[in-house]
């Protein structure tokens, strides 16, 4: 909220920075919640010996998936729009021109956008590299196992 006017060059990384982490901790306290209400409903049908009609009492509800999946979209618009943002204006000018005082934007502000960025791209590419190697390797173990 503090640099939400301080980039008239792109005005909307301030937003993206805004939007993205009220929707990301949205997203992230929904799952939580819906763990621990898994792990609740678990133990209880454990403990219980619960042989009721309903075999998977921690199933989520239709209308809780369709929630997650809506975040979920709207998290993966947002952020290829904010990597439209921020690097449109890569190295902008950092103190506002005397001649155009509106083509800057802070150097806090976007430099942690950038970093936010290219910690999201990382972290991206890590889990696609890992899931990939974890393909691999489970299609030569069941090959392996076939023979």
């Amino acid at each position: 909220m503090k640099f939400l006017e301080d980039c008239p060059l792109q005005p909307l990384i301030p937003l993206y920075l805004l939007v993205g982490g009220v929707v990301g901790s949205l997203k992230v306290t929904l799952l939580l919640y819906d763990s621990t209400r898994m792990r609740q409903l678990l133990s209880k049908s454990v403990m219980i010996d619960d042989d009721d009609d309903d075999d998977y009492p921690w199933r989520l509800n239709a209308h809780k998936y369709y929630i997650h999946l809506t975040l979920s979209f709207f998290l993966f618009i947002w952020f290829i729009l904010g990597n439209y943002w921020v690097f449109s204006v890569y190295l902008p000018n950092f103190i506002p021109p005397f001649h155009q005082p509106q083509d800057y934007c802070d150097k806090t502000l976007y430099i942690f956008a950038v970093g936010v960025l290219i910690i999201s791209h990382t972290v991206l590419g890590l889990l696609i590299f890992c899931s990939f190697c974890i393909y691999c390797f489970s299609r030569r173990r069941y090959a392996g196992e076939e023979d």
